[in-house]
């Protein structure tokens, strides 16, 4: 079932108000200090104690300051962010004066039918999200049929995240030298090819000393969310609440928590030590720890069988030839991977450097769709619906995430207070988009294949909508009074990037706890992950294909 239709709660995460119902959920709380922007390989064992890591606290300015900078997000001049421009035949050179800002909205809406909608998992937030482009501090339009009783209030908020914007990595940016030194090395009547010249010129700024980390859009992208969801929930993260703050090993999610943290300012006390984030790579980084989903897709060559037989098909073969002829190369002296490194470093520019890149130029928009399947097709075979065991790999995670739940309806029935009102846990897509698969989430009738790209126009998996840059799932568990039926004192709301979700059970975006409990009673009573990722004592020459 498709949730893309799917809106949040409605407000700015700064002061405007919601109607009558839910005031309580989303009255914004007090002020929160604006983010300081800051200079920005293998897991441990599973059996390895958790590491920690220090991060920045943030320090509160005088309401003066924050209150200038909450203006200058909001003004129309500004547009409160980056400009999305992924069409434009030429970087902007400088920034839009005067009136020409009056002129931003419809360049949005521009772009927006160009390339930027089809980045996948390099894709920017604001994708799935486009009010934020205007005010990064909005809550966005109020959802029909999303509001809860008015006498429900949250008991605990549980949230899976994926680290912000971050920097192209080493294997990329090796791939993308490669294809800018051809360039450079291209025969001298290749001048006459505007493209190849424009690249030839472009300035190769990427360092493989990068790999992979956190830019600083994705600080802001982390900061952004935290003050979002501090004013959507705010009993939740009122002063002195405990926040329990987890990450994956790797920098770019250790410093989105950190930088998460930042936005919420210093009211709130963490787990322990306030400067502490706790690394926990068995379940942010389950997939590592999984032997089987290691053995028979990570490291399996026949396991991208249907990603590398699209690279080989009629549809690529014409986006090669396309860019080929562009850059005055033989088609020969270029292949897939290539091309797709062209096409993520014009989606790298736009995320964070904000410019149209003269990489961009290179693709239409029918080529940007075709390069897209591309990319859904290794997300689906490798941490989707492919094979089993991309998804029960996660099952260690969404058995944590229902033990934290009960912990929290039971402390409610015995009117303790509870432990653990907030966990946010840093991970990555290929924790969240299993995790999704698990659920029944976002499944086609029909399985992503080489040879029916035409077929899946308008299909549900489509990554770019389901795990962009600083995507998010969120459980949020209510206690409510004044209800018919015992079942109905705990209930709950998932939200996936904001946008509260569809229970398939229900078709509602509430549940009970209860219904949803016996849902996914299976799961949570059979998927072991010791035993689903135990390899085979005997040789295996199939996959477990779905």
């Amino acid at each position: 079932m498709g949730q893309e239709g799917i809106l949040s709660h409605g407000c700015s995460a700064a002061g405007r108000q919601p109607g009558p119902r839910g005031a309580a959920l989303l009255t914004p709380p007090g002020p929160l200090p604006p983010p300081q922007p800051r200079p920005g390989h293998a897991a441990p064992p599973p059996r390895r104690p958790p590491r920690r890591a220090t991060s920045p606290r943030a320090a509160a300015r005088p309401q003066r300051q924050v209150e200038g900078e909450r203006r200058r997000l909001r003004s129309a001049s500004s547009c409160g962010s980056r400009a999305v421009t992924a069409m434009a035949p030429r970087r902007l050179a400088a920034p839009v004066p005067g009136a020409a800002l009056l002129l931003l909205p419809l360049l949005l809406v521009a772009a927006s039918a160009g390339l930027s909608g089809y980045f996948g998992t390099k894709s920017r937030y604001e994708e799935v999200n486009p009010h934020l482009v205007r005010d990064p501090l909005s809550l966005g339009p109020v959802a029909a049929g999303s509001r809860l009783p008015a006498a429900c209030a949250p008991l605990q908020l549980r949230a899976v995240l994926r680290h912000g914007t971050r920097y192209p990595t080493t294997g990329q940016v090796r791939r993308l030298g490669e294809l800018h030194a051809r360039l450079l090395r291209r025969p001298a009547a290749a001048a006459a090819c505007p493209a190849a010249a424009d690249l030839a010129a472009w300035r190769m700024w990427y360092e493989e000393s990068l790999d992979g980390r956190l830019a600083p859009q994705g600080r802001r992208d982390m900061e952004y969310l935290a003050r979002r969801l501090a004013a959507r929930f705010p009993a939740l993260f009122a002063a002195r609440r405990r926040l329990v703050l987890a990450s994956s090993s790797k920098h770019r999610c250790l410093q989105s928590g950190a930088a998460f943290r930042s936005g919420l300012g210093p009211s709130l006390s963490l787990d322990s030590d306030e400067e502490e984030v706790e690394v926990n790579d068995s379940l942010m980084r389950f997939f590592d720890h999984c032997a089987k989903f290691v053995a028979l897709v990570e490291e399996n060559d026949t396991a991208m069988y249907q990603v590398n037989a699209f690279k080989e098909g009629p549809e690529m073969r014409k986006v090669l030839e396309k860019v080929a002829s562009a850059l005055c190369l033989p088609v020969e002296d270029i292949n897939a991977d290539l091309v797709q490194v062209a096409f993520l470093t014009c989606s790298y520019e736009l995320a964070i450097k904000n410019v149209t890149s003269p990489w961009c130029s290179l693709f239409s928009e029918e080529d940007a769709k075709v390069l897209e399947y591309l990319n859904d097709l290794k997300q689906y075979w490798k941490r989707g619906y492919g094979y089993d065991i991309n998804s029960r790999s996660s099952c260690i995670l969404f058995q944590d995430i229902f033990q934290h739940l009960d912990k929290a309806v039971e402390e409610s029935r015995s009117s303790k207070p509870i432990s653990s009102p907030l966990i946010i846990q840093v991970g990555h897509a290929e924790t969240l988009q299993p995790l999704l698969a698990l659920m029944g989430f976002f499944k086609d009738d029909e399985p992503l294949k080489a040879n029916n790209y035409i077929r899946q126009m308008h299909r549900k998996f489509r990554s770019g909508r389901i795990v962009p840059y600083a995507a998010n799932l969120v459980f949020v568990l209510y206690h409510c009074d004044q209800v018919k039926t015992s079942k109905e004192e705990f209930q709950v709301q998932m939200l996936l990037n904001e946008k509260p979700m569809l229970f398939h059970h229900s078709n509602e975006t509430t549940s009970t706890y209860a219904d949803l409990k016996d849902y996914y009673k299976d799961i949570l009573e059979n998927c072991h992950f010791k035993e689903e990722c135990e390899l085979p004592k005997v040789n295996i020459t199939a996959i477990d294909e779905l």
